[in-house]
């Protein structure tokens, strides 16, 4: 049996290909290598940023494996670190993920999806949360939705399992591009080459802040920035790269960024 995922590093960049004939669901085994994966990806300081997609041209990721579970996989069983899909729960990441949905994007697929920060989809793609059809509460995207897209179409999404279309999720801003399916991988890398080439201190920073600020009024996160209380804003402003932002920019060049 061949690996259920399969990764191809180019430089600073991760593909990381979720490959589970025949609908690349996610059980217990796959999410714990997913987590290895991850944690990884994080922890290596010569990686930038990841790509996240599904093998195949019919399925990004349906999310859980209902055969498993059937077989004995317990829906709250040990997914191993960072979670469901390695990423969603896996503390400190902060670089960089691009998710390239290359067909049915739904339950703990979708969440997956959520988790990234950039998400470009192929033009047969389609969306859904459909675990209110199976009895159970699709935790995440509960969590994450709402706070994402306007609070009514995320709750038409959660209460009857509807499927969206790729325009649809353009449109209500969970998609940034929509692609030809022959088309998408390329577009993907060319993005994940664009951001390998930028400040990955500040990268850092973004996320964090991003992170941490969804849960708190403007005044306090914005005191903790300025008053340097997180950790990777600490090291941005006091690393080589912040003064080399500031030499480039005088000198009228390219930065040369060190990650440090």
């Amino acid at each position: 049996m061949s690996e259920p995922i399969r990764t191809r590093r180019e430089n600073g960049i991760l593909e990381v290909t979720i490959d589970r004939p025949k609908a690349n669901a996610i059980d217990l085994v796959t999410s714990r290598i997913m987590g290895k994966v991850f944690q990884n990806f994080r922890d290596d300081d010569t990686l930038r940023v990841a790509i996240i997609t599904g093998a195949g041209e019919k399925f990004f990721c349906p999310g859980w494996d209902l055969k498993a579970a059937a077989a004995g996989d317990a829906v709250d069983g040990d997914y191993g670190v960072g979670g469901f899909g390695g990423m969603q729960e896996l503390r400190d990441l902060n670089k960089p993920i691009i998710c390239a949905v290359n067909g049915i994007c739904c339950g703990g697929g979708f969440e997956i999806a959520l988790s990234t920060d950039l998400i470009l989809a192929a033009e047969h793609a389609t969306f859904a949360l459909p675990e209110i059809r199976s009895g159970t509460v699709a935790d995440a995207a509960s969590i994450k939705l709402p706070k994402r897209i306007p609070y009514h179409i995320a709750m038409d999404m959660l209460l009857t399992g509807r499927w969206l279309t790729v325009e649809e999720g353009h449109r209500w801003g969970f998609v940034n591009e929509i692609l030809p399916a022959d088309r998408l991988m390329d577009r993907a890398w060319e993005l994940a080459r664009l951001l390998e080439s930028g400040p990955p201190l500040v990268y850092a920073a973004i996320k964090e802040i991003v992170r941490d600020a969804e849960g708190k009024d403007f005044p306090t996160a914005m005191n903790k920035v300025t008053k340097r209380q997180y950790r990777t804003v600490d090291i941005l402003y006091s690393s080589e790269d912040q003064l080399e932002g500031a030499r480039a920019f005088a000198e009228k060049r390219d930065p040369v960024w060190k990650g440090r």
